[in-house]
């Protein structure tokens, strides 16, 4: 298997390489000198690359004052070594920890941010691989729980020769999905700044209660609500239950990111680059609302503006991770600096360094194993202007 790829980085120009696709969206990223010089990626430069320090217990020491608290599911995914192939041709799979909430959590930590990851795995061997995979990425594992009774969930990945996916998942029922409400960790969850999820968690009880009960904590603490769908629709009974259970969660989140797919799945067809069409998405409460594009970036909208940002061109290998990995690269900077949702020059360098997260995300293969480093994203930057 090849162990290395190349990457090609250009700021400007032509369309990227990858296709659009569901579920994973971002975009490429337009960058001009004065953007960079004159307002910081991080505002403040409270985010720190190193100098986290693991106390006695052997966990992340958590920075209260800009944690990202991630909720949901972690799994591993297994990735064939060969694209273009289906799962019963392909002759070998890299076994990948990924889940969406989870890459999230690792992606805030690579970039120098402080997170924390709530959630079930199985009491067995992928599951303690995920629980040390956590703790050697700084992010804090203590709100991770063991089911003795349920295994890790697993997804076999099917990557087509422009690196999209399919999904085949082994989870009947896995231990993400048996998560209870007396097993989360209220205070973790009350410490947070933003607290982030997905929609998988809602499709079956006890973890539909359980995610609930954590987002009402939250919301009633005054940590700021982040909800990232993530629709994968073959893990719902049926489209519809998918669309009532995204939905039924939506008017309480302050900051939402979607995809043009997803807006299509949700109002059964419309078109979803009609901005009226996005802003019935809008909701009284919301702060932020992000609609990811792939390689035509990302679409922001605010009660005070709206407007595009461009996207990054880079050689596909797996999309995997790449929406996650843009989520990440903007949850650390709004839980650095939440006053970026009011400076709208500020949110869009947000959005650039957020866009080329995802896109350095794609250019290997599985998700955590892929998110980039702050200095990789800083890097790519430096060579845009160069």
């Amino acid at each position: 298997m090849a162990a290395l790829y190349t990457t090609s980085l250009c700021f400007s120009g032509g369309l990227a390489s990858y296709p659009l696709h569901n579920s994973v969206k971002f975009g490429r990223v337009t960058v001009r000198a004065s953007g960079v010089s004159s307002s910081p990626l991080f505002p403040g430069h409270k985010l720190q690359v190193r100098g986290k320090v693991f106390p006695g217990n052997g966990l992340p020491e958590i920075n209260d004052s800009s944690l990202v608290v991630c909720f949901g599911e972690m799994l591993i995914d297994f990735v064939p070594t060969i694209s273009g192939l289906s799962l019963a041709d392909a002759p070998a799979f890299k076994k990948a920890p990924g889940g969406a909430p989870a890459n999230v959590a690792v992606g805030i930590a690579r970039l120098g941010g402080s997170s924390a990851f709530i959630g079930k795995v199985g009491e067995d061997e992928f599951g303690y691989m995920l629980a040390d995979i956590l703790k050697e990425n700084n992010v804090n594992n203590e709100g991770m729980r063991f089911d003795p009774g349920a295994r890790t969930a697993l997804a076999f990945v099917t990557l087509r020769s422009d690196g999209e996916r399919e999904f085949m998942f082994y989870r009947n029922p896995s231990a993400d999905m048996l998560l209870q409400e007396n097993e989360l960790d209220f205070d973790l969850i009350r410490k947070a700044k933003i607290f982030h999820y997905g929609s998988i968690s809602l499709i079956t009880e006890p973890c539909k209660s359980a995610h609930i009960a954590a987002a009402k904590a939250a919301k009633d603490a005054g940590v700021v609500l982040s909800y990232d769908p993530n629709l994968r629709l073959p893990l719902w009974p049926s489209a519809e239950s998918a669309r009532e259970g995204i939905l039924s969660i939506w008017d309480t989140a302050d900051i939402i990111k979607i995809n043009e797919e997803e807006i299509s799945f949700l109002t059964q067809g419309e078109d979803p680059y009609d901005d009226a069409v996005v802003r019935k998405f809008f909701h009284s409460n919301l702060k932020l609302l992000l609609v990811t594009e792939g390689p035509d970036g990302c679409r922001y909208y605010t009660k005070e503006f709206s407007g595009r940002v461009k996207g990054l061109k880079v050689e596909a290998v797996d999309t995997t991770g790449a929406g996650d990995a843009f989520v990440a690269g903007m949850l650390a900077q709004l839980a650095s600096d939440l006053s970026l949702l009011q400076d709208e020059d500020r949110l869009r360098d947000a959005l650039k360094f957020a866009n080329v997260c995802g896109a350095l995300t794609v250019t290997e293969r599985g998700a955590i194993p892929a998110l980039p480093t702050r200095d990789a994203v800083l890097d790519a930057f430096l060579k845009s202007v160069a």
